[in-house]
């Protein structure tokens, strides 16, 4: 009865060992594999112990295996890099492990590729031209490391979108209000945005326009505003590397007359003589007040001068 109890105890075990491996997916960790009456590194035990005694072992390996993948998993850790191949390849540096024990990184993968790279070192290369890219192509990098480590790819750049495109031809039309550029050379698909200068700055559009990403030459456009006199436009993609690539400025002179404000000492309202983009500071050069119209409603400010920008102009005004 014992016996009996005690081999039905040792089946459920083995059900529910079986069951943790399905979900672990390690479908090939089997105990007739392991356990197998065939099995020559058991046969011993087999014959010395008996067949309860064996199915005891075999359920031990079993759980010191599993144990040992779980245990490999929870101590290892993933960066994960993406971006697209534009003909370099990347560098990384390997700090020790956990302890100064061994190097940090225990794995490369490119787009799921176990590499042959050597990684046993303090820095490393990862090849790219073994994969056989085309320029462009989408790439995935995987560092697997240990825990309490974490390497870092020095030339992330290089995977990274860059902007190179050249302008053909950019110019303002006067009738439409506005600025077209035609382009080519670009090899990744990056924003443009447009800056007017004004107010003694460059000034960024809300609106973006998206690049085609080819080298192929692109035709962009965009409406944007102007101001009595002289207008200067441009427009700049800004990569990876935070550094903007700018193209040649554009002048439009326009013959609309000179924005002008009233009064001088306002209280409650500030009145232009035409629709304007304005913006208002304080004394301490704290923007308090921005937006387009003909009128600004200060009510609320402080007593005390302000400095208002206002058309292609700058101005004082104080607030009674």
């Amino acid at each position: 009865m014992y016996l009996s109890k005690t081999l039905r105890r040792t089946t459920d075990k083995q059900a529910e060992i079986k069951a943790l491996s399905a979900e672990l997916k390690f479908s090939f960790i089997k105990s007739e594999q392991i356990c197998g009456f065939n099995n020559t590194a058991l046969s011993f035990v087999e014959k010395k112990s008996g067949y309860l005694q064996k199915q005891m072992v075999c359920i031990y390996i079993i759980l010191l295996f599993i144990s040992l993948i779980i245990s490999n998993k929870a101590f290892a850790q993933q960066s994960v890099y993406k971006g697209i191949y534009q003909g370099e390849n990347l560098y990384v540096q390997n700090p020790f492990g956990p302890n100064g024990i061994g190097f940090c990184v225990k794995k490369v993968l490119v787009n799921g590729k176990i590499t042959d790279d050597v990684i046993n070192s303090s820095a490393f290369e990862i090849d790219l031209s073994v994969f056989n890219f085309n320029f462009r192509d989408s790439v995935k990098i995987v560092l697997e490391h240990k825990k309490n480590c974490k390497p870092s790819v020095l030339n992330l750049v290089d995977i990274q979108p860059k902007s190179t495109f050249k302008i053909v031809s950019i110019k303002f039309n006067e009738k439409s209000g506005t600025l077209s550029w035609i382009t080519e050379g670009e090899i990744s698909s990056l924003l443009f945005i447009v800056e007017l200068f004004r107010w003694n700055k460059w000034i960024q559009m809300k609106e973006k326009v998206k690049g085609k990403g080819n080298e192929r030459k692109h035709k962009y456009s965009m409406k944007v505003p102007t101001h009595s006199g002289k207008n200067r436009f441009r427009v700049k993609q800004i990569d990876a590397s935070n550094k903007p690539r700018y193209s040649e400025e554009v002048v439009y002179n326009s013959p609309a007359p000179a924005v002008t404000f009233s009064p001088a000492k306002p209280k409650t309202v500030i009145k232009f003589s035409a629709t304007t983009d304005f913006e208002v500071f304080n004394f301490y050069g704290q923007l308090v007040r921005k937006g387009s119209g003909k009128f600004v409603n200060i009510s609320d400010l402080k007593k005390g001068d302000y400095f208002l920008h206002y058309g292609n102009s700058t101005g004082q005004f104080h607030k009674k």
